[in-house]
């Protein structure tokens, strides 16, 4: 009888660990980031930053920023423009898409949203490349490069 505790709770442990690892959901603890090697046409330079704690992304920061420090969610007049002319802005859609990474702990499930498509292709690849820094525990900013210029900044190899 003990003999078959034993042999299922090691089928449940191995089917645990086995879950975790196809996920690629090991994460070590620790704040991970990943920017864009260069400014964009506009001057913009985005980034993504994990914060992990056992093993689990508790917060994501999705921005950009300009070379003086300025940050892309904070311009109002920005705001004002792209809302208008594409429905959305930074302050909405980094936030959206940083919860959505919340909540499904990676990339895969994140929808796009209208009018952001570009920052979203900008932030699938910055967040897969922080997380991968995640699941070696390299807490060293990861640079990614920008094939090409086309407008915003796309990032594409």
């Amino acid at each position: 009888m003990k003999k078959k505790w034993f042999v299922l709770v090691v089928i449940f442990l191995i089917s645990l660990c086995c879950s975790c690892l196809k996920n690629g959901a090991f994460l070590y603890d620790g704040y991970y980031t990943a920017e864009a090697a260069e400014f964009d046409d506009f001057g913009w330079k985005e980034y993504v930053t994990l914060c992990v704690s056992n093993g689990r992304i508790i917060h994501v920061e999705y921005n950009a920023v300009t070379s003086s420090g300025f940050i892309k969610s904070w311009d109002m007049d920005y705001m004002r423009e792209m809302s208008a002319s594409d429905g959305t802005y930074p302050n909405a859609y980094t936030r959206i898409y940083g919860g959505e990474l919340l909540k499904h702990q990676s990339v895969e499930g994140i929808d796009c949203i209208s009018g952001a498509t570009h920052s979203y292709r900008i932030f699938i690849k910055l967040a897969e490349a922080a997380l991968e820094n995640a699941r070696t525990g390299n807490s060293a900013i990861r640079f990614v490069e920008a094939a090409g210029n086309t407008g915003g900044g796309a990032f594409f190899h």
